[in-house]
């Protein structure tokens, strides 16, 4: 079972600003990015899924900016499962940089399935999908 992972990545030009800050939207996929990374550890993909019509379709998601990242800066991505429920998986991340909690966020999704209507539903996450997580304990930087 997994509840946390992390990746390193740097800050591309194109995910910059005028002002040479990352954009606020970026975060989000920074977070992305870093649950694909949880699940491949976990050793599923979160899109193989599919193969059994269910999907993880984002309920709820958002930042808190502490400090701007910039063009080239090296920073870790820290996930972690924070609540797993009947029909949804909550995350909370961190990202930091040389020690520094540049921004702290969190992500829930949904398993869902779609009907033959075209509907989606919620439903209950598969137990061998469960099985591979657990909650994780409280995340904090080294610093």
């Amino acid at each position: 079972m997994i509840s946390e992972h992390r990746i390193r990545r740097s800050v591309r030009f194109y995910e910059t600003d005028a002002a040479g800050i990352v954009h606020f939207s970026w975060f989000n996929r920074y977070m992305e990015e870093a649950e694909h990374a949880l699940w491949r550890a976990a050793g599923m993909s979160i899109a193989g899924a599919a193969d059994r019509n269910v999907g993880w379709p984002r309920v709820a998601a958002a930042f808190e900016f502490k400090r701007p990242l910039k063009f080239e800066d090296e920073f870790e991505i820290w996930i972690r499962i924070t609540a797993i429920k009947e029909k949804s998986i909550t995350y909370g991340c961190m990202l930091i940089k040389d020690d520094v909690l540049m921004a702290s966020g969190s992500m829930t999704i949904a398993c869902a399935e779609k009907l033959p209507d075209g509907t989606i539903k919620s439903r209950p996450i598969p137990d061998d999908i469960a099985a591979m997580f657990a909650v994780a304990k409280a995340l904090e930087p080294d610093a």
